[in-house]
């Protein structure tokens, strides 16, 4: 029955180390995803101080062009914000599953350590209970 209850944890024991590198997995991805979006935010941001308006700038068409273009890229901006706030609210949920998981394992592997501590009791115990063997000694001849 013990040695059921071992191979059941064991097993246990094997899948939540597999769902643990999974969810340290999909947390590099997440913190990978948010760097990725901060990056895009910035070099839109750059796009948008090069296209401000300049002093030098006099042609109608110019300034409208230049408003279509900072308009354009005010919503890509926008979205881009969104996204931040997306991917970082994903990191934040994958570091609780990566936590999560992490518990679940060391609450496993304590189960190991006292299924194991049980055995080597349960091993002692029956060493004690078992009959002593006298020692046979034979007279010389």
């Amino acid at each position: 029955m013990a040695d059921a209850r071992g191979k059941t944890l064991a097993r246990i024991h094997r899948v939540r180390t597999l769902q643990l590198g999974l969810t340290r997995a999909d947390e590099a991805r997440a913190h990978d995803k948010f760097a990725s979006e901060q990056e895009l935010s910035g070099r839109i941001a750059l796009l948008a101080e090069a296209v401000a308006p300049v002093h030098e700038t006099q042609v109608a068409v110019s300034l409208g062009a230049a408003a279509h273009y900072r308009d354009r890229l005010q919503q890509s901006a926008n979205a881009a914000v969104e996204r931040v706030q997306a991917a970082e609210y994903h990191v934040e949920r994958a570091a609780e599953a990566t936590r999560a998981a992490k518990r679940d394992q060391s609450a496993v592997e304590k189960l190991l350590a006292r299924a194991d501590a049980d055995a080597v009791l349960k091993a002692i115990r029956a060493m004690e209970e078992a009959p002593a063997f006298r020692k046979v000694r034979h007279d010389p001849c």
